[in-house]
């Protein structure tokens, strides 16, 4: 199993980087939560690990920081969640906001999440609200990420990954831009405004 790996930025394009290990690339899908806070192009990144293997593909996931891959793993023991919710849940809220959601019993906050319903919402609450005070921060973010040529296109397509429609993640996108922003600054307000 790959736990750990550490290298070179070679590319990323939300949900997708790409980090290079002594010439091995190793393709990685990760939360926006990992890519706020990626380095630049061509820098040293370490990112937390889970291989997952299914019948007809393996995937691997990364994370900057341990809380988030903990996270990421308890949200797919509650049934009928997969990856790709656990993905959404970290790119629209952090560690600590989740915990505290759980906490609380805030359904009507988590349904606000790409992928999840009331029921699901329900039994994320039951089945994760005793384990939500081990969740732990995420951490300290390792650097700082590099400007896009295009935010509010590659916002739209990162938002389409965590599951809002094209026209709901292009609407989304264009009304969080603004003069300056870049992609991962766009995503993260779209998200916000997209939980209140």
């Amino acid at each position: 199993m790959i736990g750990r790996l550490r290298g070179i930025v070679a590319y990323k394009a939300p949900p997708w980087l790409m980090v290079d290990v002594n010439g091995v690339g190793y393709e990685l899908e990760a939360p926006m939560s990992t890519f706020y806070d990626l380095p630049e192009l061509g820098r040293e990144v370490t990112l937390f690990t889970h291989y997952a293997q299914k019948e007809d593909s393996v995937s691997l996931y990364g994370f900057l920081r341990e809380g988030e891959r903990r996270l990421f793993r308890d949200v797919q023991k509650v049934s009928g969640i997969g990856a790709k919710i656990a993905l959404a849940v970290l790119s629209g809220v952090s560690v600590d906001e989740f915990a505290r959601m759980l906490q609380a019993g805030d359904i009507t906050a988590l349904t606000r999440i790409p992928g999840i319903g009331k029921k699901t919402a329900e039994r994320m609450v039951l089945e994760l609200r005793d384990r939500a005070a081990n969740f732990g921060g995420g951490g300290a973010p390792i650097a700082g990420a590099a400007p896009a040529t295009d935010p509010v296109s590659e916002a739209t397509v990162a938002l389409q990954q965590l599951g809002y429609k094209p026209t709901e993640a292009a609407r989304m996108a264009r009304d969080a831009n603004a003069e300056g922003d870049d992609v991962a600054t766009v995503i993260r307000k779209a998200l916000q405004a997209a939980l209140r």
